[in-house]
């Protein structure tokens, strides 16, 4: 039995099925980096798929997200006759729940080795002794820290790290840079994505504060990266200094 025609509008999603179902993927978005060399129809970003690209493909199943995806985008290729399986994730073991779900509707016969080892990697983390308080900024101009619900934020607790703004009624809210300075956290977690922070550009707005520079794809993405984000995530936060 051939496995199904995949677009992927969603670039964790994008490697997890490469590495679990090589050649089911026929389209994925321009942000969709990894794996890398992987050659398939770009169908634009994930904000502004191109639907037309998309059913040209003829795809059996397009793979989506409730956050990184806009509904009337989703609607559109629903209504060009296409199904949209919707991904929704905001805790770890959410991801990995999701992650089984969508390999399934991939056609995956048995569950992929990254993915065991992912799960085992995590589950070897000692619970925190303690938690350092941390704004955790994903955008400037304007200033947009990690909110509550979200699954960078979970990821960071599990870490030892726990947001300041876990608890304010919006997701991604926007916060002023005097409020963030204001707050003096134990911690500055500046991710490379969705906005690229770099020792360049994000640490000379918090001067005197701890200032640690992780990669968005350990922080953000629900993929075969998984398996490496608390190393790599904990080695970051632990080369935090202040500018």
């Amino acid at each position: 039995m051939s496995r199904p025609r995949v677009v992927s509008l969603v670039p964790s999603l994008t490697e997890a099925v490469a590495r679990s179902a090589p050649g089911s993927l026929v389209g994925a978005t321009d942000w969709c980096t990894h794996p890398a060399g992987l050659d398939v129809v770009r169908v634009g970003g994930t904000k502004n798929p191109r639907v037309d690209r998309i059913a040209a493909l003829a795809p059996d199943l397009v793979i989506a997200n409730e956050e990184e995806n806009r509904e009337p985008d989703l609607a559109a290729l629903r209504a060009a006759g296409l199904d949209v399986l919707v991904t929704e994730v905001r805790t770890l073991p959410g991801a990995f729940g999701e992650l089984d779900r969508v390999l399934t509707a991939c056609g995956v016969p048995a569950r992929p080795r990254w993915l065991d080892e992912a799960e085992a990697a995590w589950d070897a983390l000692p619970p925190p002794r303690e938690h350092l308080t941390a704004v955790v900024p994903i955008w400037r101009r304007p200033w947009m820290v990690l909110g509550r619900d979200t699954f960078a934020g979970d990821v960071l607790t599990r870490l030892g790290v726990r947001s300041l703004h876990a608890t304010h009624p919006e997701r991604y809210p926007r916060v002023p840079l005097d409020a963030l300075r204001a707050a003096r956290p134990d911690l500055v977690v500046l991710p490379d994505e969705p906005y690229r922070f770099t020792a360049d550009d994000g640490p000379e707005a918090f001067p005197g504060l701890p200032c640690a520079l992780v990669g968005g794809r350990h922080l953000t993405w629900y993929g075969p990266s998984l398996a490496e984000a608390p190393t790599a995530l904990n080695r970051a936060l632990k080369a935090a200094h202040t500018p």
